[in-house]
């Protein structure tokens, strides 16, 4: 199984940017996924999730300004980031809770990250 993330890189404050992160391998079923961050010097933190059934919950920081959907057929997760501030600035990896068609167990897989600078 393999997370890969895309869409992120450098965008004046109060621009947008979409990132995407697709699941692929011996899928049998995916339950949540999400975005997190890290900042220099910082924990990784919470950005937004989704449930399998499309319920979501985001972080106090994001909230209006982020919004986090997925493509089931795809096994895919999107952010789209709008009104992005410097401080939204770090690493965004997503993550997922992946049924393996391998192990046939659930596990918890990342992406390799995607940097997001926010600067003018």
């Amino acid at each position: 199984v393999q997370l890969a993330e895309s869409g992120g890189g450098l965008v004046q404050p109060g621009g947008s940017l979409r990132l995407s992160c697709a699941a692929s391998g011996s899928i049998i079923s995916i339950n949540a996924m999400g975005w997190y961050r890290q900042a220099p010097g910082k924990q990784r933190e919470l950005v937004a999730a989704i449930t399998s059934g499309s319920s979501t919950n985001y972080a106090d920081s994001v909230k209006g300004r982020f919004t986090i959907s997925r493509d089931n057929a795809k096994n895919t997760v999107y952010l789209q980031m709008n009104s992005l501030k410097p401080e939204d600035t770090a690493v965004y990896y997503c993550n997922a809770e992946i049924l393996s068609g391998v192990t046939y167990r659930f596990s918890t897989w990342w992406g390799q990250g995607t940097q997001v600078t926010v600067s003018s």
